[in-house]
């Protein structure tokens, strides 16, 4: 994709340098709350499928520094906007490949399950709904039937033993990921409520599980997007600052 094709703008009040295309999906806040919920550490490696841009790899190293990653990119002008991000912000810890993360095997990298964390913002809009006429936002937002559990059980099958895998997912779209977190080899599952405003019903959520975890499901309190026309104080820390959730 030529330069002239692509906005360049900043993620997580300037800390980031972000190009992404001019025609096509944008980056909203979705994957900047997906990475503040991944709770990694100095040292671990991260998956994400359906990377796009490399927006949620790139806010979470900002946060946790000494984390390496791996994109997953099914469209390849998309990965290479990725691989062009990561270079324009120095991570040479960050990488993209170009496949569809339900044909991979367990590690994309070397064949075995040893990603301590995996992430994904999956396409959320029905198959059944009017499509968007530009290719890269269609091929982002529509969710072909059975995408969401395709995506929850190959994620899983990537993870070590408790490594984590955490979805930022639409509401009607909780119980298929759920029911396919058994065959991703996950359990413990929490969800974490992203709340457009207080007393509103959840129309985003994020929903987390452990590798081979058996705890009891459990539901955060969660967090108000908006009071007024602003963001809430603890979204914005979020969204300025690279804060974390507590998931």
């Amino acid at each position: 994709m030529d330069g002239a094709d692509l906005t360049r703008g900043h993620l997580l009040n300037g800390r980031i340098d972000y190009a992404q295309p001019r025609e096509g999906y944008r980056t909203g806040i979705e994957p900047i709350f997906l990475a503040a919920a991944v709770a990694a550490r100095p040292g671990e490696r991260v998956l994400e499928a359906g990377t796009g841009a490399g927006a949620g790899l790139l806010c979470l190293t900002a946060r946790v520094a000494g984390v390496s990653g791996l994109g997953i990119e099914i469209e390849p002008r998309m990965a290479a906007i990725a691989a062009r991000n990561f270079l324009a912000n120095g991570r040479t810890d960050l990488g993209v490949v170009t496949a569809d993360i339900r044909a991979l095997g367990a590690d994309p990298a070397d064949g075995g399950g040893t990603f301590d964390h995996a992430m994904a913002n999956p396409p959320w809009h029905a198959a059944s709904g009017t499509r968007s006429a530009v290719v890269l936002r269609a091929r982002a937002k529509v969710a072909e039937t059975g995408m969401i559990a395709a995506w929850t059980r190959a994620l899983g099958r990537t993870l070590r033993h408790r490594g984590s895998l955490t979805l930022i997912l639409p509401a009607r779209a909780l119980p298929e990921a759920l029911a396919a977190l058994p065959e991703a080899g996950c359990g413990s599952p929490r969800l974490f409520p992203l709340w457009p405003r207080a007393g509103m019903p959840a129309r985003i959520l994020i929903l987390q599980a452990i590798r081979g975890g058996r705890a009891d499901f459990r539901v955060a309190p969660g967090l108000v997007l908006h009071e007024g026309a602003a963001y809430t104080p603890a979204a914005e820390a979020v969204l300025r600052d690279g804060a974390g959730l507590p998931v």
